[in-house]
Protein backbone atom coordinates (compact mmCIF):
# COMPACT_ATOMS: atom_id res chain seq x y z
CA UNK A 1 0.00 0.00 0.00
CA UNK A 2 2.79 2.74 0.96
CA UNK A 3 5.12 1.60 -2.58
CA UNK A 4 1.57 2.44 -4.64
CA UNK A 5 0.93 5.56 -2.35
CA UNK A 6 4.63 6.99 -3.10
CA UNK A 7 4.37 5.76 -6.71
CA UNK A 8 1.21 7.61 -6.57
CA UNK A 9 2.83 10.60 -5.55
CA UNK A 10 5.63 10.40 -7.54
CA UNK A 11 3.50 10.23 -10.87
CA UNK A 12 1.10 13.05 -9.70
CA UNK A 13 4.68 15.16 -9.66
CA UNK A 14 5.52 13.73 -12.77
CA UNK A 15 2.46 14.11 -14.93
CA UNK A 16 2.81 18.16 -14.41
CA UNK A 17 5.84 18.26 -16.14
CA UNK A 18 6.57 22.01 -13.77
CA UNK A 19 9.64 22.86 -16.28
CA UNK A 20 6.89 23.11 -19.30
CA UNK A 21 3.85 24.55 -17.45
CA UNK A 22 6.26 27.04 -15.92
CA UNK A 23 7.95 28.20 -19.38
CA UNK A 24 4.47 28.31 -20.94
CA UNK A 25 1.70 28.99 -18.87
CA UNK A 26 2.89 30.69 -15.85
CA UNK A 27 5.55 32.95 -17.83
CA UNK A 28 2.33 34.23 -20.13
CA UNK A 29 0.71 35.10 -16.23
CA UNK A 30 3.57 36.99 -15.31
CA UNK A 31 3.74 38.92 -18.47
CA UNK A 32 0.34 40.76 -18.07
CA UNK A 33 0.14 40.91 -14.06
CA UNK A 34 3.18 42.26 -13.86
CA UNK A 35 2.85 45.62 -15.83
CA UNK A 36 -0.38 45.57 -13.76
CA UNK A 37 1.42 45.53 -10.50
CA UNK A 38 4.01 48.13 -11.98
CA UNK A 39 2.06 50.85 -14.12
CA UNK A 40 -1.73 50.22 -12.66
CA UNK A 41 -3.08 51.73 -9.60
CA UNK A 42 -4.51 48.58 -8.60
CA UNK A 43 -5.23 47.11 -4.96
CA UNK A 44 -2.17 44.69 -4.39
CA UNK A 45 -4.22 42.48 -2.43
CA UNK A 46 -6.46 41.96 -5.32
CA UNK A 47 -3.86 41.29 -8.15
CA UNK A 48 -2.02 38.45 -5.58
CA UNK A 49 -5.59 37.01 -5.78
CA UNK A 50 -5.88 37.05 -9.49
CA UNK A 51 -2.62 35.57 -9.89
CA UNK A 52 -3.28 33.03 -7.63
CA UNK A 53 -6.57 32.00 -9.40
CA UNK A 54 -4.93 32.14 -12.90
CA UNK A 55 -2.07 30.05 -11.44
CA UNK A 56 -4.28 27.58 -10.33
CA UNK A 57 -6.83 27.43 -13.65
CA UNK A 58 -3.22 26.67 -15.73
CA UNK A 59 -1.51 23.75 -13.27
CA UNK A 60 -5.19 22.47 -13.73
CA UNK A 61 -5.45 22.68 -17.67
CA UNK A 62 -2.62 22.81 -18.89
CA UNK A 63 -0.52 20.62 -15.81
CA UNK A 64 -2.77 18.10 -15.15
CA UNK A 65 -5.63 17.64 -17.95
CA UNK A 66 -3.64 18.49 -20.77
CA UNK A 67 -1.03 15.98 -19.71
CA UNK A 68 -3.00 13.04 -18.57
CA UNK A 69 -5.05 13.40 -21.79
CA UNK A 70 -1.95 13.74 -23.88
CA UNK A 71 -0.28 10.97 -21.83
CA UNK A 72 -3.34 8.79 -22.71
CA UNK A 73 -3.72 9.39 -26.11
CA UNK A 74 0.52 8.47 -27.08
CA UNK A 75 0.10 5.72 -24.41
CA UNK A 76 -2.61 4.04 -26.68
CA UNK A 77 -1.10 5.28 -30.23
CA UNK A 78 2.50 3.55 -28.98
CA UNK A 79 4.75 6.92 -29.66
CA UNK A 80 5.38 7.25 -25.86
CA UNK A 81 6.24 3.88 -26.09
CA UNK A 82 8.86 4.65 -29.16
CA UNK A 83 10.32 7.53 -27.56
CA UNK A 84 13.86 8.51 -26.47
CA UNK A 85 11.95 9.96 -23.80
CA UNK A 86 14.30 12.32 -22.64
CA UNK A 87 12.29 15.72 -22.55
CA UNK A 88 9.93 14.32 -24.53
CA UNK A 89 7.93 11.27 -24.80
CA UNK A 90 5.20 12.44 -22.35
CA UNK A 91 5.61 12.00 -18.64
CA UNK A 92 6.34 8.58 -18.68
CA UNK A 93 3.82 7.92 -15.95
CA UNK A 94 1.89 4.81 -18.02
CA UNK A 95 5.33 3.50 -19.39
CA UNK A 96 7.04 3.25 -15.56
CA UNK A 97 4.02 1.94 -13.78
CA UNK A 98 3.32 4.72 -11.45
CA UNK A 99 -0.61 5.34 -12.95
CA UNK A 100 -2.28 2.22 -15.21
CA UNK A 101 -3.83 3.89 -18.46
CA UNK A 102 -7.46 2.98 -17.19
CA UNK A 103 -7.23 4.76 -14.11
CA UNK A 104 -4.99 7.98 -16.30
CA UNK A 105 -8.37 8.01 -18.08
CA UNK A 106 -10.76 7.38 -15.70
CA UNK A 107 -9.30 10.31 -13.78
CA UNK A 108 -9.17 12.14 -16.59
CA UNK A 109 -12.99 11.98 -17.74
CA UNK A 110 -13.70 12.99 -14.10
CA UNK A 111 -11.84 15.85 -14.18
CA UNK A 112 -13.30 16.84 -17.74
CA UNK A 113 -16.75 16.43 -16.43
CA UNK A 114 -16.25 18.68 -13.33
CA UNK A 115 -14.60 21.23 -15.34
CA UNK A 116 -17.53 20.96 -17.98
CA UNK A 117 -19.72 21.77 -14.82
CA UNK A 118 -17.89 24.68 -13.32
CA UNK A 119 -18.17 26.16 -16.84
CA UNK A 120 -21.66 25.68 -16.62
CA UNK A 121 -22.25 26.82 -13.35
CA UNK A 122 -19.79 30.03 -14.36
CA UNK A 123 -22.58 30.79 -16.86
CA UNK A 124 -25.35 30.62 -15.01
CA UNK A 125 -24.01 32.65 -12.29
CA UNK A 126 -23.15 35.16 -14.44
CA UNK A 127 -19.16 35.16 -14.87
CA UNK A 128 -19.16 35.02 -18.09
CA UNK A 129 -15.41 35.67 -18.37
CA UNK A 130 -14.72 32.88 -16.63
CA UNK A 131 -16.53 30.61 -18.34
CA UNK A 132 -15.29 31.77 -21.62
CA UNK A 133 -11.22 31.04 -20.20
CA UNK A 134 -12.09 28.01 -18.92
CA UNK A 135 -13.95 26.34 -21.68
CA UNK A 136 -10.88 27.76 -24.17
CA UNK A 137 -8.46 25.88 -22.01
CA UNK A 138 -10.84 23.01 -22.01
CA UNK A 139 -10.99 22.99 -25.83
CA UNK A 140 -7.44 23.01 -26.13
CA UNK A 141 -6.98 20.25 -24.03
CA UNK A 142 -10.06 18.04 -24.93
CA UNK A 143 -8.65 18.70 -28.67
CA UNK A 144 -5.40 18.47 -28.92
CA UNK A 145 -5.09 14.59 -27.92
CA UNK A 146 -8.61 13.20 -28.22
CA UNK A 147 -10.53 11.60 -31.19
CA UNK A 148 -12.07 12.66 -33.35
CA UNK A 149 -10.30 15.90 -33.93
CA UNK A 150 -6.96 15.19 -32.06
CA UNK A 151 -5.15 18.16 -33.39
CA UNK A 152 -1.88 17.00 -32.39
CA UNK A 153 -1.89 14.13 -34.47
CA UNK A 154 -2.31 16.93 -37.20
CA UNK A 155 -0.20 18.89 -38.56
CA UNK A 156 -0.34 22.56 -37.74
CA UNK A 157 -3.46 21.74 -36.24
CA UNK A 158 -2.33 21.45 -32.93
CA UNK A 159 -0.89 23.98 -32.37
CA UNK A 160 -2.93 26.62 -33.96
CA UNK A 161 -5.84 25.81 -33.13
CA UNK A 162 -5.39 24.25 -29.51
CA UNK A 163 -2.05 25.26 -28.22
CA UNK A 164 -1.90 28.66 -29.65
CA UNK A 165 -5.31 30.32 -28.28
CA UNK A 166 -5.27 28.11 -25.12
CA UNK A 167 -1.80 30.34 -23.91
CA UNK A 168 -2.90 33.40 -25.77
CA UNK A 169 -5.92 33.50 -23.83
CA UNK A 170 -4.10 33.08 -20.70
CA UNK A 171 -1.82 35.36 -21.47
CA UNK A 172 -5.41 38.00 -21.93
CA UNK A 173 -6.91 36.76 -19.23
CA UNK A 174 -5.32 38.88 -16.24
CA UNK A 175 -5.90 42.13 -18.23
CA UNK A 176 -9.10 41.45 -19.21
CA UNK A 177 -10.66 40.06 -15.69
CA UNK A 178 -8.69 42.94 -13.78
CA UNK A 179 -9.35 46.21 -15.96
CA UNK A 180 -12.18 44.75 -17.86
CA UNK A 181 -10.10 45.40 -21.18
CA UNK A 182 -7.41 44.15 -23.61
CA UNK A 183 -5.08 47.07 -24.02
CA UNK A 184 -2.48 46.64 -26.92
CA UNK A 185 0.57 45.59 -24.78
CA UNK A 186 -1.93 42.57 -23.22
CA UNK A 187 -2.63 41.50 -26.91
CA UNK A 188 1.28 42.25 -27.65
CA UNK A 189 2.54 40.06 -25.14
CA UNK A 190 -0.11 37.03 -24.87
CA UNK A 191 0.20 36.66 -29.05
CA UNK A 192 4.49 36.92 -28.50
CA UNK A 193 4.22 34.70 -25.68
CA UNK A 194 1.87 32.32 -27.35
CA UNK A 195 4.20 31.98 -30.83
CA UNK A 196 7.31 31.85 -28.49
CA UNK A 197 5.03 28.69 -27.08
CA UNK A 198 4.59 26.93 -30.00
CA UNK A 199 7.74 27.51 -31.33
CA UNK A 200 9.75 25.13 -28.53
CA UNK A 201 7.34 22.82 -28.64
CA UNK A 202 8.50 22.05 -32.41
CA UNK A 203 11.67 21.89 -30.88
CA UNK A 204 10.41 19.19 -27.99
CA UNK A 205 8.51 17.04 -31.21
CA UNK A 206 11.84 16.70 -32.84
CA UNK A 207 13.40 13.62 -30.90
CA UNK A 208 10.20 11.91 -31.28
CA UNK A 209 9.72 12.44 -35.06
CA UNK A 210 10.25 8.53 -35.38
CA UNK A 211 7.94 7.33 -32.94
CA UNK A 212 5.92 9.40 -34.12
CA UNK A 213 5.91 8.49 -37.89
CA UNK A 214 5.57 4.81 -36.27
CA UNK A 215 2.53 5.45 -33.79
CA UNK A 216 -1.10 4.49 -34.69
CA UNK A 217 -2.76 6.42 -35.82
CA UNK A 218 0.05 8.39 -37.11
CA UNK A 219 1.36 11.26 -34.94
CA UNK A 220 1.45 13.30 -38.02
CA UNK A 221 2.95 16.51 -35.97
CA UNK A 222 4.25 19.56 -38.24
CA UNK A 223 7.40 18.17 -37.82
CA UNK A 224 6.99 14.76 -38.59
CA UNK A 225 5.07 16.66 -41.97
CA UNK A 226 8.69 18.59 -42.60
CA UNK A 227 10.43 15.53 -42.54
CA UNK A 228 8.37 13.58 -44.88
CA UNK A 229 8.24 16.89 -47.36
CA UNK A 230 11.90 18.17 -47.55
CA UNK A 231 13.88 15.12 -45.30
CA UNK A 232 15.09 14.60 -42.10
CA UNK A 233 16.95 17.86 -41.91
CA UNK A 234 14.05 19.95 -42.18
CA UNK A 235 12.47 18.85 -38.96
CA UNK A 236 13.74 21.73 -37.41
CA UNK A 237 11.98 23.66 -40.30
CA UNK A 238 8.54 24.59 -38.47
CA UNK A 239 10.96 25.55 -34.95
CA UNK A 240 12.35 28.21 -37.21
CA UNK A 241 9.84 29.59 -39.25
CA UNK A 242 7.64 29.93 -35.84
CA UNK A 243 10.58 31.72 -33.73
CA UNK A 244 10.86 34.32 -37.09
CA UNK A 245 7.24 34.94 -37.04
CA UNK A 246 7.51 36.04 -33.14
CA UNK A 247 10.86 37.87 -33.54
CA UNK A 248 9.18 39.59 -36.87
CA UNK A 249 6.22 40.95 -34.36
CA UNK A 250 9.28 43.12 -32.72
CA UNK A 251 8.00 45.34 -35.47
CA UNK A 252 4.41 45.68 -33.92
CA UNK A 253 6.08 46.49 -30.92
CA UNK A 254 7.04 50.09 -32.61
CA UNK A 255 8.94 52.64 -31.39
CA UNK A 256 6.06 52.69 -28.04
CA UNK A 257 8.40 49.32 -26.71
CA UNK A 258 11.76 49.59 -27.99
CA UNK A 259 13.45 48.26 -25.10
CA UNK A 260 10.66 45.24 -25.72
CA UNK A 261 11.37 44.91 -29.37
CA UNK A 262 15.28 44.88 -28.92
CA UNK A 263 15.06 42.37 -26.44
CA UNK A 264 12.27 40.00 -28.41
CA UNK A 265 15.13 40.02 -31.59
CA UNK A 266 17.62 39.11 -29.16
CA UNK A 267 16.00 36.42 -27.28
CA UNK A 268 14.51 35.19 -30.72
CA UNK A 269 17.75 35.39 -32.70
CA UNK A 270 19.32 33.16 -29.72
CA UNK A 271 16.94 30.27 -30.05
CA UNK A 272 16.96 30.27 -34.18
CA UNK A 273 20.84 29.81 -33.28
CA UNK A 274 20.21 27.33 -31.05
CA UNK A 275 17.60 25.24 -33.33
CA UNK A 276 20.01 25.60 -36.31
CA UNK A 277 23.22 24.59 -34.63
CA UNK A 278 21.72 21.95 -32.61
CA UNK A 279 22.72 18.02 -34.33
CA UNK A 280 19.21 16.81 -34.51
CA UNK A 281 20.31 13.35 -34.55
CA UNK A 282 21.62 14.06 -31.20
CA UNK A 283 18.65 13.59 -29.05
CA UNK A 284 20.39 14.25 -25.52
CA UNK A 285 22.05 17.75 -27.30
CA UNK A 286 18.48 18.82 -28.82
CA UNK A 287 17.30 18.03 -25.21
CA UNK A 288 19.99 20.43 -23.66
CA UNK A 289 19.10 22.43 -26.51
CA UNK A 290 15.54 22.77 -25.31
CA UNK A 291 15.99 23.39 -21.87
CA UNK A 292 17.97 26.49 -22.89
CA UNK A 293 14.88 27.94 -25.18
CA UNK A 294 12.39 27.56 -22.07
CA UNK A 295 14.51 29.34 -19.90
CA UNK A 296 14.66 32.07 -23.24
CA UNK A 297 10.63 31.87 -23.16
CA UNK A 298 10.54 32.50 -19.32
CA UNK A 299 13.02 35.51 -20.09
CA UNK A 300 11.08 36.58 -22.48
CA UNK A 301 7.94 36.62 -20.67
CA UNK A 302 9.58 38.95 -17.99
CA UNK A 303 11.38 41.35 -20.24
CA UNK A 304 7.86 41.74 -22.16
CA UNK A 305 6.28 42.61 -18.92
CA UNK A 306 8.18 45.10 -17.66
CA UNK A 307 8.62 47.05 -20.78
CA UNK A 308 5.64 48.18 -21.89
Amino acid sequence: MNHQATLHVKGSWLLLRLIAVISSSVATIVSTVLPLLLYYPMPKDKLVLLFLLLILGAFVIHGVLTHILNDYADHLSGTDARSPAILSGGSRVIQDGHFSADALWKFGKGLMVLLGVIVCAFVLFGYLKLAILLAIGLWGSITYSLPPLQLSYRPFAGEWLATFPSVLFLGLAGAWLAIGEIPVWALQNATINALFCIAWVMVHHIPDREADKQATPQKRTSVVWAVEKFGVEFSRLPALVYFSLTGILAVWLGSDRMLAAFGLLVLTGTAIFLVIKMDIQNHQQVSAHEKIILILAMLNALMLGIFI
